[in-house]
């Protein structure tokens, strides 16, 4: 499918009568995975729900062709977000569900195989384990097959060699496609970025993209890329400290035992 990319125009957030983002202006290039670093709490997730249409929002947020981004989105939230009275099978297709057509069960049982579940296509999510259950919410976005993926932090709860193994996979089946990636690692933002945004302050801001070289997935030990790794951990610094003033309050009230 041609790729689309991701605009936003002067887009402004609030959250409980704090300003999230004021005027934030971003173009995500079409056909590249971009991730987004950044203290907890600056607004990473508050970005990829608003792009998703999840968060109301000032400005305007469209597909680089102009028109809307409604339909050409797979979102994958940091919670699992599977329906505990629906077996694996039926999560993984659940979007074929709620739109009314045939399930191809054939490609998610393929799904389920690549990441490591295919003994678990009959299983309800309870039995599963909390690294199972992100497996299974990975197959179901991967199975919507759409232009733009929006995936926040779609690696945490898993195990350092599942881990690499789902990266490698994500990136084979992504090529091409727009993805935005919210993610707490450098490494991980180091092997499957083409461009990392690292925000900052309150309002957020986005920093100057780091352009990473080559096709994902990479070795982020390689020697190409420890400068990068580098110049990304000063960014992270100092938007950690740029955000110290907004946290000190917080953690003032909360020392006086305000809720």
């Amino acid at each position: 499918m041609p790729a689309v990319g991701i605009r936003v125009v002067g887009a402004t957030l609030t959250y409980r009568g704090d300003i999230v983002f004021r005027d934030l202006a971003v173009d995500f290039d079409p056909g590249l995975t971009s991730c987004l670093l950044g203290p907890s709490g600056v607004g990473k997730s508050s970005l990829l729900r608003m792009i998703a249409g999840l968060a109301p929002s000032g400005g305007r947020v469209m597909g680089s062709d102009g028109g809307p981004l409604a339909g050409r989105i797979a979102y994958m939230d940091q919670r699992d977000l599977l329906l505990p009275w629906l077996r694996v099978i039926d999560n993984v297709t659940l979007g074929s569900r709620l739109r009314g057509t045939r399930a191809d069960r054939p490609a998610a049982r393929a799904l389920l195989e690549r990441v490591g579940l295919q003994g678990n296509a009959a299983d309800y999510p309870r039995t599963l384990s909390g690294g199972m259950r992100q497996r299974v919410a990975l197959a179901r976005t991967l199975m919507e097959d759409r232009p733009v993926v929006l995936m926040d932090e779609p690696f945490s709860a898993l195990d350092a060699l599942t881990r690499l193994r789902l990266q490698d996979l994500s990136a084979e089946l992504l090529a091409g496609r727009t993805v935005v990636m919210v993610t707490h690692d450098p490494f991980e933002a180091l092997r499957l970025a083409d461009r990392i945004y690292v925000l900052s302050g309150r309002p957020a801001e986005l920093g100057e993209a780091l352009l990473i070289p080559n096709y994902p997935p990479r070795d982020p030990t390689a020697g190409g890329l420890a400068a990068l790794h580098h110049e990304l951990l000063d960014r992270l610094k100092a938007a950690d400290a740029g955000s110290e003033p907004e946290r000190r309050p917080a953690a003032r009230r909360h020392a006086a035992g305000a809720p």
